[in-house]
């Protein structure tokens, strides 16, 4: 992490109020199901947030949660349609949970960077696990395997030669 990342996880969250219109029925539907008010606490705190429009970093996880099961689950697209999704996605990316992934995807980049020219003599993929799947890539000079999972992308293994 960046000191510019790290300084980010120490502001406020800013977010608009389209983000805000999406995620509060998605919130209060989920503290009424919560089953007593220690549970509910923080959630309650994540939605009196939304309604300042700055998330303060310590409920930047939560956020993060809630976006997430709201664009897996496909509540957001279906209410509000591919726009409220992709806005919903671009708030995703500044939670942490998000800028993890977001690292994830970049450290795959550059693993695959060496590939560029080489011919592919095969690809496969295989389910590892429910949510996981993996992808093998052959080349004349390497395989490798690359892990698909909600944690992220990752590359499980290399054979050079």
């Amino acid at each position: 992490m960046t000191a510019d990342e790290a300084r980010k996880g120490d502001e406020p969250l800013r977010i608009e109020r389209l983000h805000r219109d999406i995620l509060a029925p998605q919130l209060d539907a989920f503290i009424a199901a919560a089953p007593d008010a220690a549970a509910r606490a923080p959630y309650e705190a994540l939605r009196a947030a939304l309604d300042t429009l700055e998330i303060p970093p310590e409920l930047a996880v939560r956020l993060g949660a809630i976006a997430e099961l709201a664009i897996t689950s496909g509540r957001v697209r279906g209410a509000y349609g591919p726009g409220a999704e992709l806005a919903l996605w671009a708030l995703y990316q500044k939670t942490p949970r998000g800028r993890e992934i977001a690292a994830s995807v970049a450290a795959l980049n550059a693993a695959l960077k060496p590939l560029e020219g080489q011919v592919i003599e095969s690809l496969g993929a295989i389910a590892r696990a429910p949510g996981a799947y993996a992808l093998t890539i052959k080349t004349s000079q390497c395989e490798l395997v690359i892990r698909f999972e909600p944690a992220g992308v990752r590359l499980e293994s290399l054979e050079v030669g």
